[in-house]
C-alpha cells in the first residue's frame, strides 16, 4: 500500500473536495449526507496541520483540541454511521489490493476500489461510491502500518446490519407520532433526536422549538465516562456554553436538516467560520451548532469525536 499512500499524497485539500461533492451525488441516497458528514468531520487540513507540526502535542493544545482526531485511532469505527459501513471489510481489502498504475483522478481512483468492493459484496457500485473515497482518506491520514494492522472489523450489531437501506430512510424520515389531537398540542410536541443509529438506546427527545443542546439535557445517563467532552447533567452532546461561543456542540444531520431552523448569520454562521468547521450559505446546512440549531420534527445526528479552533489557520490558507 506503500504506492497507493504516496499517490494519495498528490491530492490537496480541493481534489478531495471536488470528489466528495461529485461521488455524494452518484451515491445512493442513504449515505449521501454521511458523506459529507465524515470528511467535514475529519479534514485533510486537520490532519496535515497537527501531522507537520514539530511537537504535535503543542499544535493539538494551540488550536484547542479535544476528543479524537486522529483517524489513526479509529481506523474501523470513524465511519460507523455509513450505511456501508457494514462493507468496510470488503472496501479495506479492494484498498489494499489496489496496485499500480493508479488513475490520476482521485474521483476514477474511489470508482475502482468501489467496483471491487461491489463485486466481492454482490452489491451495487453506487452503495460504496463516497465510503471508498472514505477508505482512502482513512489511509492518507493513518498511513499503510496502521491501514494495514487494523482488523477491519464491522462495529454493528446484527440488528443493524440487517436493516436495508430503504429502512433506514424510512427511519430518519418518520415523525414521531403526536396523537390524535397532535395538532393542538403547539410547543408541547415531543420530538426525538436520535444520536447514533445503530444504537436503539441513543435517543433523547427536544419540545417543538427546543435547540438540540438543550433538549440532550433530558438525557440523564452517564455519558462522561466514554467521553471526557461530555459534562455531567448535559447529556451524549458535549456543551459548554449555549451561545455559540464554544464550538463544542458542532454535529452533522444524517436525516431532518428540513427539520432544524434557519442558521442565522450573525451568531451560528459566523461563529462556524471561526472555529473553522464547514460553513455553506445554505439555510440548514447538514453541520450545525446543537445550541442554535431548533427542532421541529425528529431528526438523526451523528456527534463529531472531536472539536477545536481552526478557523485562524484556514484562514491564513486561503
Amino acid at each position: 500500500m506503500s504506492a497507493l499512500f504516496a499517490h494519495l499524497a498528490t491530492y490537496g485539500p480541493d481534489d478531495w473536495s471536488r470528489a466528495v461533492e461529485t461521488l455524494a451525488a452518484e451515491g445512493h441516497p442513504v449515505d449521501r449526507n454521511a458523506t459529507r458528514i465524515w470528511f467535514a468531520f475529519f479534514p485533510l487540513e486537520l490532519h496535515e496541520l497537527v501531522a507537520s507540526a514539530p511537537d504535535r502535542d503543542a499544535a493539538a493544545r494551540k488550536l484547542g483540541l479535544m476528543g479524537s482526531w486522529r483517524l489513526a485511532d479509529q481506523i474501523d469505527t470513524s465511519h460507523r454511521f455509513f450505511y456501508a459501513h457494514r462493507y468496510w471489510p470488503q472496501v479495506k481489502g479492494a484498498i489494499e489490493a489496489a496496485a499500480a498504475p493508479f488513475p490520476q483522478d482521485l474521483t476514477a481512483l474511489a470508482r475502482n476500489v468501489a467496483d471491487v468492493a461491489a463485486r466481492r459484496s454482490r452489491l451495487d457500485r453506487e452503495f460504496l461510491l463516497g465510503f471508498a473515497l472514505a477508505g482512502l482518506m482513512t489511509l492518507r491520514q493513518a498511513g499503510p502500518e496502521a491501514f494495514a494492522a487494523a482488523p477491519g472489523k464491522v462495529a454493528l450489531s446484527d440488528k443493524a446490519r440487517a436493516m436495508s437501506a430503504l429502512q433506514v430512510l424510512k427511519r430518519r424520515a418518520r415523525d414521531d407520532w403526536q396523537g390524535l389531537l397532535g395538532f393542538t398540542r403547539g410547543l408541547k410536541k415531543r420530538w426525538t433526536v436520535t444520536f447514533d443509529e445503530n444504537d436503539p438506546d441513543a435517543k433523547f427527545t427536544v419540545l417543538e422549538g427546543q435547540e438540540l443542546a438543550s433538549g440532550a439535557q433530558s438525557d440523564p445517563r452517564d455519558y462522561r465516562s466514554r467521553d471526557l467532552r461530555c459534562t455531567p447533567g448535559e447529556g451524549p452532546i458535549p456543551v459548554e456554553c449555549r451561545a455559540a461561543s464554544c464550538g463544542t456542540c458542532w454535529v452533522g444531520v444524517l436525516g431532518g436538516a428540513e427539520k432544524l431552523s434557519p442558521v442565522v448569520d450573525r451568531d451560528e454562521r459566523r461563529r462556524m467560520r471561526v472555529f473553522g468547521y464547514p460553513s455553506t450559505d445554505e439555510e440548514r446546512p447538514l453541520i450545525r451548532l446543537a445550541c442554535q440549531a431548533r427542532a421541529s420534527g425528529a431528526v438523526s445526528i451523528v456527534i463529531p469525536p472531536w472539536n477545536g479552533m481552526l478557523g485562524a489557520y484556514l484562514s491564513r490558507r486561503s
